[in-house]
């Protein structure tokens, strides 16, 4: 006999829904219910950024602490694609899951599965990344305007460099640049290319921006985070967070930027902001080819954890020096 469904469920795609009227997390403002029915109705316009790539998610259980899952757990139904990697973090092969369809989107929302954070390479091509991307953090929740700022430094980086981004909030407290780059490039040239755009825009206005990755050497700018690139991955535009109201990461266009606050993106107001558009597909510019220039400027610059390992040892050095 199958198992009648829980309270409050139902079934969409084949995927029975359950505890649909349980509060999503503390704070949320928010059920469930109105986490399926988002990602459900935004199916359209996020599916296309999470296609064919490598998924981990941030889940929530009732009651228990936030985790992200990187690994398909062994319940998982086998409809759902997937895809295996090794890890060299943690040694093992990782299989991922492929969210290439309503019914996996259903399936991962029915498992509370509040964040998405694709790959920046596709299954199909694990060694070419798709998308440039900077991620600006400022100092705390309360500057997102120095955020919007700073992405404005990186806009002017960028047409310096013949190249054009576009732009979404983070859905948390800060904002992200993306540049689709034609056909993919290797890893290296795009980790190179990357900290040469974010060195410019430091170099634009050192007072507001910085690429120091220890946090105690920013000094209260925003940090233009080059690292964003290999086997990183970057929250999907029109994915919720588990932050207070459930906020959403949302595109924007350049002209918009200076007149938005991360609160107007929320699990209940984005989808009447939406209507029927799609602004990250409108949004985007077409690929372009990275500067050969721009991947030497940047084979120049040791990647930030490189400078603050350096850095931290020598500043053990001087604690251990005698007086």
């Amino acid at each position: 006999m199958a198992k009648p469904p829980s309270p409050g469920g139902d079934e969409r795609e084949g995927v029975r829904l359950s505890n649909l009227e349980d509060r999503l997390f503390e704070g949320a403002n928010a059920t469930k219910r109105d986490l399926v029915d988002y990602l459900d109705a935004v199916a359209d316009r996020i599916l296309p950024v999470l296609r064919d790539r490598a998924l981990s998610v941030i889940r929530v259980h009732r009651g228990q602490e936030a985790f992200m899952q990187k690994n398909l757990p062994s319940y998982a139904p086998e409809w759902i694609e997937r895809v295996s990697s090794w890890a060299e973090s943690s040694k093992r092969e990782v299989t991922y899951a492929l969210c290439n369809d309503r019914r996996a989107l259903l399936w991962f929302a029915n498992q509370r599965a509040v964040e998405y954070h694709p790959a920046l390479t596709t299954a199909a091509a694990p060694d070419l990344v798709t998308h440039l991307v900077l991620d600006l953090d400022p100092p705390d929740a309360d500057s997102f305007p120095m955020a919007v700022r700073a992405a404005h430094l990186v806009r002017q980086a960028l047409a310096e460099a013949a190249l054009d981004g576009a732009v979404k909030t983070s859905g948390a407290k800060g904002v992200h640049v993306y540049v689709p780059i034609a056909g993919g490039a290797p890893v290296d040239e795009v980790a190179a290319a990357t900290r040469a755009l974010a060195t410019r825009a430091e170099r634009l206005d050192p007072s507001l921006a910085t690429t120091a990755f220890t946090k105690e050497d920013r000094g209260g700018r925003v940090f233009v985070d080059a690292t964003r690139v290999g086997a990183a991955t970057v929250v999907a535009a029109y994915s919720p967070r588990l932050r207070a109201g459930t906020p959403v990461s949302f595109p924007v266009d350049w002209d918009e930027l200076d007149r938005v606050a991360p609160g107007d993106f929320t699990l209940h107001t984005a989808l009447r902001l939406l209507g029927e558009r799609d602004p990250w597909a409108a949004h985007m510019p077409p690929a372009q080819p990275l500067p050969p220039g721009l991947v030497e400027e940047g084979r120049e610059i040791p990647s930030g954890r490189v400078q603050a390992m350096h850095e931290g040892r020598r500043r053990s050095r001087a604690r251990r020096a005698p007086p």
